[in-house]
């Protein structure tokens, strides 16, 4: 995934800009103060202290970090990000977003996010592991099918998960697949979940481009930031639905399609796109900047990489009249208002990304249940939840004169607050 561009920095943290959103949200619906106070407050903030003897022989210590947002509706839910520049703060502002996406996509989880500073490529396999399990080791009072259920996320994946459950379950004494979400098939996941974020990113495409461009997705061109899982499926899906992919990028680089559009597969493209060296020889297409992707003409852009890749500083130099934001936080606060004034629309991560945590629902209730549902049914289930919160959020933003990302904050905190004064939260 692509970590940054341009000048590559916050006006302000992530955590900051999500408690602006949160701010703007609570004059929009005039949230009582002592309501306001308690969602601008995590609930708990676990920080763990990892060492870890490496195969070289020297004792490293891991911080990990472990935040829960609220769970009036609720156990917590969250991802896990193994990322060396992971802190405190961008945990804080994921649990967040995570509060407010369970809620737009109307399923009875609360939001939390954790994670270790860690470049997981430094480490071999045997080492992530003990990593990872140990992270449990600190973490088992405070996750639980009930309490607080993790899932992949930056640099974590289905085998992570594994551990995550294998450790959690030799705590416990038998076998807890409920504990977290995002395993391997074999041990309790569901299908669909691996590509289900990029799956629901290219549903609110499809949809978005129906209702704000009168267009169908075979008319639009679409530029992709980041090829990991998100990015990816983002591509994969939106290529079978006959959209034009213009531009893609990942950690080595960026490239341009020739004449518009990859006229290749999508597995050709994935492929190709597997080493350092494969941007700059690719021969249906020319290697760009990250820069360069960002700004390309094109009718719909998908930042599927990292937090703050449109800022004050890039976002007047942006084109495209439609943004998904797969990735969390990509696009900050001063950034929305240019690229408002400028004529785009921009469809919020709360919603676009939250194909992910809903088909994590559909695997909890499955572990729950001890059932295991078809690919088609998993599909069909996500395609009508991510039409529903589309249309729910579109509608509300037309009725109330505002753009999708108030309406997106202001239907989850809404939520969360009739929840809370129906429990007696003071």
């Amino acid at each position: 995934m692509v970590e940054s561009i341009g000048q590559g920095v916050f006006e302000k943290d992530p955590y900051s800009n999500a408690l602006t959103q949160l701010a703007s949200v609570a004059e929009f619906l005039d949230l009582e103060p002592e309501y306001y106070e308690v969602l601008k407050t995590t609930m708990k903030e676990l920080v763990v202290h990892i060492p870890l003897k490496l195969a070289r022989g020297e004792v490293v210590t891991f911080t990990g970090y472990r935040v829960q947002h609220n769970n009036a509706r609720g156990p917590f839910k969250g991802g896990i990000r193994y990322h060396k520049n992971m802190d405190l703060n961008d945990a804080r502002a994921l649990s967040m977003w995570m509060t407010w996406k369970t809620a737009i996509m109307d399923v009875p989880f609360g939001g939390a996010k954790g994670g270790i500073t860690v470049d997981p490529d430094k480490l071999n396999m045997d080492e992530l592991e003990q990593l990872t399990r140990r992270y449990v080791d600190m973490l088992k009072d405070d996750i639980g099918p009930e309490i607080d259920i993790p899932a992949p996320d930056v640099n974590t994946n289905p085998q992570i998960m594994g551990w995550i459950m294998n450790e959690y379950s030799r705590l416990r004494g038998f076998n807890v697949p409920a504990v977290v979400t995002g395993k391997p098939l074999e041990l309790g996941g569901s299908e669909g979940r691996l590509s289900a974020t990029g799956k629901g990113v290219a549903i609110c495409t499809r949809e978005a481009v129906q209702r704000f461009l009168g267009k169908e997705l075979h008319d639009v061109t679409v530029a992709v930031q980041g090829f990991g899982n998100v990015g990816s499926n983002t591509v994969r899906f939106l290529m079978d639905m006959g959209a034009k992919i213009a531009g893609v990028s990942n950690i080595y680089g960026a490239a341009k399609a020739k004449g518009g559009l990859f006229g290749v597969s999508f597995d050709k493209l994935n492929n190709d796109l597997v080493n350092p060296h494969s941007i700059s020889s690719l021969v249906y297409a020319e290697p760009i900047t990250n820069e360069e992707l960002l700004e390309m003409d094109v009718d719909v852009l998908i930042p599927a990489a990292m937090e703050g890749q449109i800022t004050e500083y890039n976002a007047s130099k942006i084109k495209a009249k439609l943004i998904m934001e797969a990735a969390n936080g990509p696009i900050t606060p001063s950034a929305d208002s240019i690229l408002y004034k400028g004529g785009a629309k921009i469809v919020p991560d709360v919603l676009a990304n939250a194909g992910g945590v809903l088909v994590s629902y559909f695997e909890w209730v499955q572990n729950l249940n001890r059932d295991h549902w078809s690919e088609i049914e998993v599909n069909a289930k996500l395609d009508v939840k991510m039409k529903n919160a589309f249309k729910q959020i579109f509608e509300f933003a037309a009725l109330k004169n505002i753009e999708m990302r108030e309406a997106a904050v202001a239907i989850a905190v809404d939520k969360v607050v009739k929840a809370m004064k129906l429990a007696g939260w003071h």
